[in-house]
């Protein structure tokens, strides 16, 4: 696979994780040691720049190893996306994930409000990571918009059902020429490895870790899944095939 690099940032790490839902900072603390990720995404109320008493989520992350993308999750439309965005970059976040989701019942993103905050953010010199539904033609305009990386969900947020959408995965790999994120719906470290399998560039993944028994464990499963599925990608794995092919030699009794 190649370098993996999203707005003039190289990572190590294919494995990205949310910062939400767990029961405490210090959980927060072991799977982001665990895990070896390099980028965690957070929501903007969930940070204070400067004020050490109540800033929970900068306490647990080092931000020397660490990249801290704020999302805009909560925002219904473009404009506050990009409200979002404006107060984050002044608070010294260069990195957005737009989150655009009107509907409460499956958070799917919405298109048209999605790409217009991509192209406002992308103006102001941010770094912007769309979370987009599977489509390869709005996944396109994200790019030609100035997205550093594209992030198509999987299934829906939080319901770990896996990659839902695998056909429409792997034309968004094939066409960009930008960064595939799988976000959203990856409930197993299985899930994750099958899309570094298909061909994203990462995954991202929260409920999965932060929901699970014991989040720590889940986050140093979800890493190593990640890290095989990189090297047997390197590997070159064989072609899938339709007929059988022998193992062994089949005509030793001719």
């Amino acid at each position: 696979m190649k370098d993996l690099i999203i707005g003039g940032k190289k990572f190590k790490s294919r494995f990205f994780l949310g910062t939400g839902k767990f029961a405490s900072s210090e959980l927060l603390r072991a799977a982001i040691d665990v895990s070896g990720t390099e980028l965690v995404t957070t929501a903007l109320t969930r940070v204070h720049e400067g004020d050490a008493e109540n800033d929970d989520i900068l306490k647990v992350i080092d931000r020397s190893k660490v990249e801290v993308m704020l999302n805009t999750s909560g925002a219904r439309n473009a404009d506050e996306a990009v409200r979002i965005a404006k107060l984050g970059k002044a608070a010294g976040f260069n990195w957005i994930k737009i989150e655009v989701h009107p509907d409460a019942r499956y958070l799917l993103p919405d298109p048209v409000e999605t790409l217009a905050a991509v192209r406002e953010c992308a103006r102001m010199g941010m770094v912007v990571l769309p979370y987009i539904n599977a489509d390869p033609v709005l996944a396109r305009h994200c790019e030609e918009a100035g997205a550093a990386a594209v992030m198509p969900l999987g299934a829906p947020i939080g319901s770990n059902r896996g990659i839902r959408t695998r056909d429409m995965v792997e034309i968004i790999v094939e066409q960009s020429h930008v960064p595939v994120v799988v976000d959203a719906g990856i409930g197993l470290p299985s899930h994750a490895a099958e899309a570094i399998e298909l061909g994203a560039d990462a995954v991202l993944v929260n409920t999965a870790v932060a929901a699970a028994d014991d989040p720590v464990a889940m986050a140093g499963a979800f890493a190593r899944a990640v890290e095989a599925a990189e090297i047997a990608v390197k590997a070159g794995p064989p072609m899938s095939r339709t007929t059988a092919s022998a193992t062994s030699p089949m005509d030793i009794f001719k």
